[in-house]
């Protein structure tokens, strides 16, 4: 809030209401040993002035960087016209659609949010998204658990996102369900298939398209192979990718059962880490387990389309021990901006914006290999992430880059340190030839 309407006398004047002397009377049922005592980090409260100024000049510390770094966060262009409309009053200050009949709008962005995203992943049925791409898995993980009801283990792949694999853990852990790590090969950088009959009993498979590395994973042998251990799959996509590669409803024989991921390179910003939005689609013979918003079209009394919530197993809608999830909201805006970038780019423009993607990390990659000291680890197949290999300490790199204002890459030395000096790098369809050309300069004197 930018702006506290509240002078002294209002405040005293409240207080006189409820019957309290100060405002910290309204916590003293909280535990003297559960109260922070000074907040010594915290700095003096500054004016409104000071505040602005302070804030200008954080901004200026972003600078005007060429971002090389993926990692499950990607800039792309976004068009003007996307967040000019998603920031009308009619969007921007819409909370949530409970009361059906004053909320047509946002329901019916909803309802075509849903169907994008359906067709999208040629699954049968959508949500109205969740938080992150992160919760999306983790939920996805408890809705495979309940439609199992045989095992509460997860194959999870140390190729997926690994603060992804850290969050689900975190949500999932005090439920008894037990995330089992499925290796990758180190040749390919994908799931060592090879591995998965002697893995133990589990619910579901998780398998990442593309990877957190940029590869491709053999989604049909691995979709397939779960099915016929009767073994739940989620697919967990870039929604950009399915323009150009094949989707999670078309995986193997079937088609995977649950698709889910982040929804950040439909029309969101980078915006120094958020918000995002997470997605989620599934078969429709389960979908009765799906948590989240769900909106549903209909026609009113007058045969007119109109929209409402349904299937909403939600602990605001029924008994808290049969809700499939506490979701308490969704990311409304972010999907608003997403239907209208979707909408305007349309099956053409998804798919030219993902094959630029591709071309330009593939030229990329082959410039850069040509330099001695940079080779690529991983063969096989990849979308617009590659992994390389440096002959001298990473960290040292992407400092000497920073000095020239380009962001080289993530640092893959805490996550996975048997790599080695291994820096992951993206190029988007936002990267010029220019950019290209002058990362290759860059790199090429940050070694020397």
């Amino acid at each position: 809030m930018p702006y506290i309407p509240h002078t002294q006398d209002d405040i005293t004047s409240m207080l006189e209401t409820i019957g309290v002397e100060k405002i910290e009377d309204l916590f003293d049922e909280i535990p003297t040993n559960l109260r922070c005592d000074n907040l010594e980090k915290i700095p003096p409260a500054l004016t409104e002035m000071e505040v602005g100024k302070l804030i200008q000049q954080r901004a200026k510390q972003n600078g005007n960087l060429t971002c090389f770094v993926g990692a499950g966060a990607y800039e792309h262009h976004i068009p003007a016209v996307v967040w000019e409309i998603a920031n009308r009053g009619e969007f921007y200050s819409a909370y949530t659609p409970y009361q059906a009949e004053a909320s047509q709008g946002t329901l019916q962005l909803l309802y075509e949010f849903q169907t994008m995203m359906a067709n999208l992943t040629a699954m049968e049925a959508s949500n109205a998204s969740l938080y992150d791409g992160a919760s999306a898995l983790a939920e996805a993980v408890l809705m495979a658990v309940r439609l199992s009801k045989k095992s509460k283990q997860i194959l999870m792949p140390t190729t997926v996102h690994p603060v992804y694999r850290q969050v689900v853990n975190t949500i999932v852990k005090n439920q008894d369900i037990t995330l089992i790590d499925v290796p990758f090969d180190i040749e390919t950088g994908t799931i060592a298939i090879n591995t998965l009959d002697n893995m133990p009993e589990a619910a579901v498979l998780v398998i990442p398209q593309p990877n957190f590395f940029g590869n491709l994973e053999a989604v049909d042998e691995l979709t397939d192979w779960a099915s016929s251990k009767g073994i739940l799959t989620i697919g967990l996509v870039n929604p950009l990718t399915s323009a150009v590669l094949s989707p999670p409803g078309e995986w193997g024989t079937n088609g995977a059962d649950i698709a889910c991921g982040e929804g950040q390179p439909l029309g969101i910003p980078l915006s120094s880490g958020g918000p995002y939005f997470g997605f989620m689609c599934c078969k429709k013979k389960i979908v009765r387990q799906m948590p989240g918003r769900i909106v549903g079209r209909t026609v009113d009394l007058d045969n007119k389309p109109s929209y409402t919530l349904t299937l909403q197993a939600r602990e605001q809608h029924i008994r808290r021990s049969r809700a499939t999830s506490n979701i308490c909201t969704n990311q409304g805006l972010m999907v608003t901006a997403a239907t209208i970038h979707i909408a305007l780019l349309g099956a053409k423009g998804l798919e030219q914006t993902a094959l630029t993607c591709h071309n330009n990390t593939t030229e990329l990659v082959e410039k850069l290999v040509t330099i001695t000291g940079v080779k690529q680890v991983f063969t096989g197949s990849y979308f617009h992430e590659v992994v390389l290999q440096l002959d001298q300490p990473v960290v040292k790199v992407l400092t000497s880059l920073m000095e020239h204002n380009i962001l080289g890459g993530y640092d893959l030395a805490e996550f996975y340190p048997e790599l080695g000096n291994c820096l992951l790098i993206c190029a988007t369809e936002m990267r010029t030839q220019e950019d290209i050309n002058c990362y290759v300069e860059k790199l090429q004197i940050a070694l020397n």
